[in-house]
């Protein structure tokens, strides 16, 4: 059993507000003792005005890379179909070397990861969105051979970059989480994560994996907190929008996480 401590994650999602202020968000968030800074791999906003202000992801990521120094960084989730795997490896590793010259001297990314849904992105830039479970088996060819492109790059990520995937299907993104995630991201409430993680194990024991391997994480809220705490979740996530984001859940979900830890 791997003893983890809570870890309080930030998704600033970048909608409605302009980079200025997307950039001093992420700076007060982890200047408040925020562990992990992700956004969204998305080109238009999902709530709001459909055609607000958006930026993109990656490129958002290396500039975190830069302007951050201690904060893990990634997209909660990056979209599998709007990059070829190698050149999606190719870009983590970059970030990842970017993101190294902070506190640790290691690299910083979480390469959060999942098959995509939101049909806009898929027609107004020209990708084919085909059926879920046709971009699941895309997601299934990909994460072999993004691992394999990080064997390959001159030079290697400055660790082993850790993969999140996001998403409860139960028989393929589970299974593909059993063989390679480090940390696996729910939208479940407390019962549907007691069962998925039921499932998770037992696809994590067809590949010889101990679950426990696998970090919980979860959208955080303090109503349901302690029971996921319970079930085993240890990186919970505030969501934030713009076009004025207010951090005070995330200071207190800080504190909450403080007290755990202590």
């Amino acid at each position: 059993m791997i003893d983890r401590p809570v870890r309080i994650g930030l998704q600033l999602q970048p909608q409605h507000m302009d980079y200025a202020t997307i950039r001093r968000t992420a700076a007060e968030a982890e200047e408040a003792g925020v562990d992990v800074l992700f956004n969204w791999d998305h080109f238009y906003p999902l709530s709001g005005e459909p055609d607000g202000l958006h930026f993109e992801c990656w490129t958002m990521l290396a500039a975190w890379a830069e302007a951050t120094s201690r904060v893990e960084i990634g997209a909660l989730v990056s979209c599998n179909s709007y990059r070829n795997p190698e050149l999606l490896a190719d870009m983590a590793r970059t970030v990842d070397h970017i993101s190294s010259s902070g506190q640790s001297g290691t690299g910083r990314l979480i390469l959060g990861i999942g098959s995509g849904w939101f049909e806009r992105d898929y027609t107004e830039y020209g990708y084919a969105f085909g059926t879920a479970g046709g971009r699941l088996d895309d997601l299934a060819e990909a994460l072999p051979r993004i691992e394999s492109r990080w064997g390959k790059l001159n030079p290697p990520p400055t660790r082993k970059i850790p993969v999140l995937i996001g998403g409860g299907g139960e028989k393929k993104t589970l299974r593909l989480t059993a063989k390679y995630a480090d940390i696996w991201h729910s939208f479940s409430d407390p019962e549907t994560l007691q069962r998925k993680l039921g499932i998770l194990a037992g696809h994590c024991a067809d590949f010889g994996r101990d679950p426990a391997e696998i970090e919980v994480s979860v959208l955080a809220t303090t109503d349901n907190r302690d029971k996921m705490y319970e079930l085993g979740a240890r990186l919970f996530t505030i969501h934030v929008g713009g076009p004025k984001p207010d951090l005070t859940a995330l200071r207190e979900f800080i504190t909450w996480r403080d007290k755990l830890n202590a």
